[in-house]
């Protein structure tokens, strides 16, 4: 009879102490959970006593913590095969092996770093840390490989492209195509990605839009993205007293988060193209009206002068909520109001377009997705700057 593997709680190490501990957890048959340095020692202690209170299924092999953007911390199990069996598949479609150098700029608390880590324990290329908690262009001058988010990868070309960079591989949200460009004039091939914690990979884009990694298989039904694949999470590991919920869902042998997607074009005939549409739970019920927030911030995101852009519904009596959109700047100058209006009366139905607006520094979570609950709480208490 298999045993039980421990969860074993771990954060604080350097980067050489934290690959020796990983590899010697996993060798003993036990998981690690990856702590973020930066939370309050309060948060990591309840984090830490649900890990104690409650026994892995057999056969998990990595533990991975994700809140999205709703703050609640959710302990994601899965076995080691789950990544195992992807990494192959992505060394090829990379053209990446063990001698190459990645950029890992996110936390290793992050499950989009700690499947490159992993990926170094089955022979993958030699992980690249951050030396402090800002990352720095000099903490990667050895990459020939990148792996993190939009906002670290911006911020690692702004900086300047380590001379040997020549693949980034980019997820856990929207990559503006301005940024893609600007990547590939430098000799930068980029391939972003659709993935979550519980999915793992799911679907990459090259430039021509996305399609199924290679074992995945999608549907859509009604709206809502299903896969099937052999990179599938268990599940969730309950708190104290509490359930194990959280977004995903089965069905057999198909799961979804609730991601909504559509596909443009025939998939079956390897033309379709996958399209997504954002979460069902962050939808905006205005009047009579359903808003998906991708949908907006898609026509935004064009918009000379935006960097990134968030939409969100601020809640009102009898209306439901209003339709309220921040915007990051690209630059030191921010967007016109008027620009950003235009655009919205150009492409969206009058129920779509915003009504606020504002003009910030997106908040995110540790993975760099944006926290839109944390903006929504934000703005709602006058704390975000209107532009007007």
């Amino acid at each position: 009879m298999s045993r039980h593997p421990r969860l074993v709680p771990l954060r604080g190490l350097a980067p050489q102490a934290l690959m020796a501990r990983l590899r010697s957890i996993r060798a003993a048959g036990d998981v690690p959970l990856v702590g973020d340095d930066r939370w309050p020692e309060s948060q990591w202690r309840r984090i830490a006593a649900r890990a104690a209170a409650h026994a892995c299924p057999p056969g998990v092999g990595w533990a991975a913590l994700t809140s999205g953007s709703s703050g609640t911390a959710r302990i994601v199990l899965r076995t080691a095969a789950s990544w195992e069996l992807s990494y192959p598949r992505l060394e090829e479609e990379l053209g990446i092996g063990p001698e190459d150098r990645v950029a890992l700029p996110s936390p290793a608390s992050s499950s989009l770093t700690l499947f490159s880590l992993g990926h170094r324990l089955a022979g993958g290329p030699v992980p690249l840390f951050a030396s402090g908690r800002t990352p720095q262009a000099r903490d990667f001058a050895e990459a020939t490989c990148f792996h993190g988010t939009p906002q670290t990868f911006r911020a690692l070309i702004e900086a300047g492209a380590p001379s040997r960079l020549r693949t980034a591989l980019v997820g856990g949200s929207h990559l503006d195509l301005r940024l893609r460009q600007q990547a590939e004039h430098l000799g930068i091939r980029v391939i972003a990605y659709y993935g979550a914690a519980e999915l793992s990979l799911v679907a990459t884009d090259s430039g021509a839009g996305l399609t199924p990694f290679p074992g995945v298989e999608v549907a859509v039904d009604d709206h809502e993205l299903w896969v099937r694949s052999p990179y599938l999470a268990e599940g969730y590991l309950p708190g104290p007293g509490q359930s194990a919920d959280g977004p995903l869902r089965r069905s057999g042998s198909w799961a979804t988060v609730g991601d909504r997607a559509q596909w443009d074009g025939d998939h079956r005939s390897g033309a379709g193209r996958l399209r997504l549409l954002g979460r069902t739970d962050s939808a905006i019920l205005s009047a009579s009206a359903t808003i998906v927030p991708d949908e907006v911030e898609g026509v935004l995101r064009g918009v000379e002068g935006v960097g990134d852009a968030v939409v969100f519904g601020l809640r009102r009596p009898r209306v439901g909520a209003l339709v309220a959109a921040a915007v990051e700047p690209a630059g030191p100058v921010p967007p016109r109001a008027e620009s950003l209006k235009q655009a919205a009366a150009d492409a969206l139905a009058p129920t779509h377009r915003p009504r606020l607006w504002f003009c910030t520094e997106i908040p995110r979570t540790v993975s760099g997705k944006p926290a839109r609950g944390t903006l929504q709480n934000r703005a709602e208490s006058g704390q975000v700057p209107r532009l007007e």
